[in-house]
């Protein structure tokens, strides 16, 4: 069986990353070195990079303050500079402190909960908004479960995780908004709603310009 060629590679992504890693390291004034190496796994079933880049130093626990908020931003920002389309970001993988490994066991724990949470109650379950990296990881440790199934909701950044009875119908999506509209609209209404403004006097405030006749 041919095994297909990996489409990042330490030769030709390596120095890519290691020059924009540098840079921000450098800016940011953080005590820590790292490398680029060719994947490896020990879960190759739930994820399988092609690349990852693993970081040590005074400032690790920095990257992984608020469930690693930092590493992923730092992550997400390499794979930008990269141009790498969303189905491939499985490709790149960045760690420390073997924070993967349990990041992946615990997502897996979090999901088998969840489960007998669902089926004791018979209703959905959702999580908080996660990357598609974390979804596919509760899809995937639920696969085998007859009783219940996993769906994606909602949009970009807000996406997150639903389990539902295995014979409940999922709701419909509501319709997309860009995110300005929203924003423009909640605005209106707030305006509309909102009580009239008082001027200093505790009158109906008339705006600038328009004094007591």
């Amino acid at each position: 069986m041919n095994v297909a060629e990996p489409f990042y590679t330490l030769d030709e992504h390596g120095p890519r990353i290691e020059e924009f890693l540098g840079k921000i390291v450098d800016l940011g004034g953080f005590e820590l070195d790292f490398e680029v190496a060719s994947g490896e796994n020990p879960h190759p079933d739930i994820e399988d990079p092609e690349l990852v880049v693993r970081f040590f130093g005074p400032d690790v626990e920095l990257l992984l303050a608020n469930k690693a908020e930092l590493l992923l931003a730092l992550e997400y920002l390499t794979m930008e500079m990269l141009r790498m389309p969303s189905d491939h970001h499985e490709r790149l993988c960045f760690d420390a402190n073997d924070y993967r490994m349990l990041r992946i066991a615990e997502l897996r724990l979090s999901a088998t909960t969840a489960a007998e949470k669902v089926k004791r109650s018979k209703l959905p379950f959702r999580f908080s908004p996660m990357s598609s990296r974390e979804r596919r990881i509760i899809h995937l440790a639920l696969r085998n479960e007859p009783e219940v199934r996993s769906e994606s909701s909602g949009m970009g950044p807000f996406r997150q995780v639903v389990i539902y009875p295995a014979g409940m119908p999922a709701p419909p999506e509501p319709p997309h908004q860009p995110y300005e509209r929203r924003d423009r609209d909640r605005g209106r209404d707030r305006d509309r709603s909102g009580p009239p403004r008082r001027g200093p006097g505790g009158g109906r405030d008339r705006g600038p310009g328009r004094g007591r006749r």
